[in-house]
C-alpha cells in the first residue's frame, strides 16, 4: 500500500476528486494548507506573499494503482497545457499497514 499526499491549487480540487471517483478512487481525505514552494511565495507589487493557500488530498492505495493515480492527479491539477509554478507537487509513501476502526480488519 502507498500513501500519496497531492498539494493543489485549490480552484483544482472539484475537478481532481470528480475524476478521482470516476475513476474508482472514491476515499480522499482533504485539507486546508499554507505554504509556499520553490518560488518563495509571490509577490505582488511591494507586498510579498509567503503562505500561499493550497489543498492537500491524502490517499491510500495499492501499488499498481500509483502510476493511474498519479497520472490522473498530474493532468487534473495542472494549469494550461505546460503547467505553472505553484501547481503543486505530489508525494508517495510505503504505508505498512491499515485498519478499519469500526471493524478491526486489515487492509483497505
Amino acid at each position: 500500500m502507498l500513501l500519496v499526499r497531492a498539494i493543489i491549487r485549490p480552484e483544482k480540487v472539484g475537478l481532481v476528486l470528480s475524476e478521482l471517483t470516476a475513476a474508482g478512487f472514491p476515499a480522499v481525505t482533504k485539507l486546508d494548507v499554507y505554504g509556499r514552494g520553490k518560488q518563495k511565495g509571490i509577490k505582488v507589487g511591494d507586498v510579498h506573499y509567503d503562505e500561499i493557500p493550497k489543498e492537500m488530498l491524502v490517499i491510500v492505495c495499492n501499488d499498481e494503482d500509483k502510476d493511474d493515480l498519479v497520472k490522473i492527479i498530474m493532468r487534473v491539477a495542472r494549469t494550461g497545457e505546460k503547467g505553472q509554478y505553484g501547481d503543486g507537487r505530489i508525494f508517495t509513501s510505503v504505508v505498512e499497514s491499515a485498519y478499519t476502526i469500526s471493524t478491526g480488519k486489515p487492509g483497505l
